[in-house]
């Protein structure tokens, strides 16, 4: 293991430096490349099962049944065997906003089950970033709204956050209780155009307009159902995150609603 780090990192004698600088470059070439418009950076969100096939994961993440709803997102950053690593992101978006000045990225924290774990993650973030530092655009830090909680909870999450973006794909695992990685015996059951999920999405994205909070959407639904796109522009969305090949298509979609609404 330590021979596999030892060439991955070559040049490095810090090799925590390796991975700020990394992840810092990475971003920046994204956040650069769309200057000044806004550009969205969710933090971590592997599950235990992915950490694993990582160099030295097996020593380090615990065995789950269900690693989709165990230790992943927000859970991880509060907690001491993982804080240390999600302060390297922090020490990487800090290098991207303060010393290169791309002051155009806003940050996403994902999977947060509860509001009290919302404030956890915040208060770590504010001892590693300058929200308001006055020579840049102000920090912007959103919340991903992918387990009926946050939609539940939709007010007092925008209390702490900026806004939120819809994760389809898990709030529709989370709603209709199928697995993303469940079987093709249940798999065909539901889907993101399910009445329930479409209900929940309707739900935060009026309580999102209503606080006058951002809110997206960067789920699959949008890429697999044209339709889907059209009924998110209905209900007043702000942004769609589409697959590369369905933009075009998609994108025509969405001009032709936004025309109906605006006649």
């Amino acid at each position: 293991i330590i021979k596999e780090i030892e060439k991955q990192t070559v040049g490095y004698k810090d090799k925590t430096q390796f991975y700020v600088d990394k992840l810092a470059f990475g971003i920046a070439k994204i956040a650069a490349a769309f200057y000044p418009k806004q550009v969205i950076v969710r933090f971590s969100d592997f599950k235990t099962n992915e950490y694993r096939t990582l160099i030295g994961g097996e020593l380090y993440e615990p065995q789950e049944e269900n690693p989709m709803i165990g230790w992943r997102g927000a859970s991880r950053y509060y907690h001491p065997n993982f804080s240390p690593a999600f302060i390297l992101e922090l020490k990487a978006m800090k290098k991207v906003r303060e010393e290169m000045g791309l002051d155009n990225m806003a940050m996403m924290v994902p999977f947060c089950r509860t509001v009290e774990e919302g404030k956890k993650v915040l208060e770590i973030m504010k001892k590693y970033l300058n929200p308001k530092r006055s020579t840049l655009n102000p920090l912007k830090i959103y919340v991903m709204c992918e387990i009926p909680s946050n939609v539940i909870l939709a007010d007092e999450f925008l209390k702490i956050f900026d806004g939120m973006s819809i994760g389809s794909n898990d709030l529709t695992q989370l709603t209709v209780g199928i697995d993303r990685d469940a079987s093709e015996l249940v798999r065909g059951i539901a889907n993101e155009k399910d009445e329930s999920v479409k209900k929940l999405i309707f739900e935060v994205i009026k309580k999102c307009r209503a606080k006058k909070k951002y809110i997206g959407i960067c789920g699959q639904a949008p890429s697999d159902y044209p339709e889907f796109a059209e009924f998110l522009v209905e209900q007043g969305i702000e942004s769609i995150s589409l697959n590369p090949d369905t933009i075009i298509k998609t994108a025509l979609k969405v001009y032709e609603k936004e025309r109906k609404i605006k006649n």
